[in-house]
């Protein structure tokens, strides 16, 4: 005779389904995203040189998003915050993005591409945050592991590299927009499975008959998104640190992610073999969210992002002697640290130092200073000095790095590991 299942295991299991939908969800959304980020990071500059462009216009086209998106992705966030519609948003954004690549595998001039590549930049860029705060919700609520959801998105960035890289060698740089919509197609599709954002769930309470999956598939999302927020966020000298540290360890790689491709080709490298080398970046960056959730019970977000910066001084400076396919090998085998660490180490972060209510505000903050406004001054200085001193330029990566390393230093002599401020008396802390 079969065991009687109780009325608690049936909550349990209700409760793991709920879990299991949540991070599901994310991980086919994050892996189509990433399809688009594969095909435009390494290979849009390709497009456009192949378009005919100059040096100084394809990193005029590439580094503008970062300075503009410093206005709109905050407003978009604090938006999100204040109204709960994060999904709404993200599926509205993703539509966007699928009508201005249409309209912009048509176009031919400087203008007309720059008209439709920067909003297209901007929109890609502005639904990350979005996705990033129902993911640390989701670990927050239902304890699930950010890296495991996140490593989806990175293994279909090397899926795209090695198939645009190929596609790009055998049939031209016309593949760089097919796939770019196929990617916003795909992305389409997947943001309307999305969930909510949801936060942390109060216990259940057997006597009173409250059901815990009901009780976290109703639990209303908590409104935030206010100025004084904002200002709590941009006033913590710890947060600034932050900033600084998390912004300068992805901001340095301005140079290669828009020189990159175009130097390793240049030097005879394939582009085939340009999208291996991604692979191998991000193959390290995979592994490392594979096991994040053991990475950081042991190291924690601070020497995270010790590690990232130290890493990126390396790894620049090592760049600078111009190294043969053999020897960036292990220059791309960093990537592991210099974004993955970094990111990794700043989503925590956020989690632990931010309440729940301004953390779509956080996540904008972070992704306009690491992806945006460090970003594009590093782009557009990788631009000036990269037709000047050529492989040379990566010094300046070096020097941003080394402010980074800097800033994480800060955060960790001040930060104590819980919120910078308390949610209920609106105290900040320093």
């Amino acid at each position: 005779m079969g065991a009687v299942e109780t009325g608690g295991q049936r909550r349990k299991l209700a409760v793991g389904s709920a879990e299991h939908s949540f991070g599901l969800r994310l991980a086919g959304f994050y892996a189509a995203l990433f399809v688009i980020y594969g095909i435009h990071l390494p290979y849009l500059p390709v497009w456009l040189d192949k378009r005919g462009l100059t040096a100084e216009e394809i990193a005029t086209i590439t580094a503008a998003p970062f300075f503009l998106r410093a206005f709109i992705t905050p407003t978009v966030a604090m938006l999100a915050d204040r109204t709960a519609r994060h999904r709404a948003l993200i599926n509205a954004l993703a539509w966007l993005t699928l009508v201005l690549a249409l309209l912009l595998s048509q176009m031919q001039s400087f203008w007309a591409i720059f008209l439709l590549a920067v909003p297209f930049s901007i929109t890609l860029s502005t639904i990350m945050p979005l996705t990033e705060t129902i993911a640390v919700a989701g670990v927050r609520a239902h304890g699930l592991d950010y890296g495991r959801m996140r490593l989806w998105g990175s293994l279909t960035f090397v899926t795209a590299g090695f198939v645009g890289g190929w596609l790009i060698d055998h049939t031209g740089a016309t593949a760089v927009l097919a796939c770019l919509i196929a990617g916003t197609v795909a992305t389409v599709a997947t943001a309307w499975l999305l969930p909510e954002k949801v936060e942390r769930a109060p216990a259940a309470d057997p006597a009173a008959g409250t059901d815990p999956a009901e009780t976290l598939s109703h639990q209303a999302p908590m409104r935030g998104g206010s100025i004084e927020e904002a200002w709590k966020l941009v006033s913590s000298p710890v947060f600034l640190a932050f900033l600084l540290a998390a912004g300068a360890a992805q901001g340095s790689h301005g140079m290669v992610y828009t020189f990159g491709a175009l130097t390793w080709r240049a030097e005879g490298i394939s582009t085939a073999w340009v999208g291996a080398l991604w692979a191998i970046a991000i193959g390290g960056e995979v592994l490392l969210f594979a096991y994040s959730g053991r990475v950081v019970r042991r190291w924690g977000p601070v020497a995270l992002l010790i590690g990232a910066t130290t890493a990126a001084i390396v790894r620049w400076i090592a760049m600078t002697l111009s190294p043969t396919l053999i020897g960036l090998i292990p220059l791309q085998v960093l990537h592991t640290l210099t974004y993955g660490a970094s990111h990794l180490g700043a989503m925590h972060f956020i989690s632990r130092a931010v309440p729940e209510s301004a953390q779509g505000t956080a996540q904008a903050l972070y992704a306009t200073v690491a992806s945006g406004v460090l970003m594009g001054t590093a782009t557009l200085t990788s631009g000036w000095l990269y037709g000047k001193v050529g492989a040379l330029a990566y010094l300046a990566m070096a020097a941003l790095a080394t402010a980074g390393f800097a800033g994480a230093l800060y955060v960790g002599a001040r930060w104590q590991g819980g919120l910078l401020w308390n949610a209920t008396t609106a105290t900040a802390r320093p």
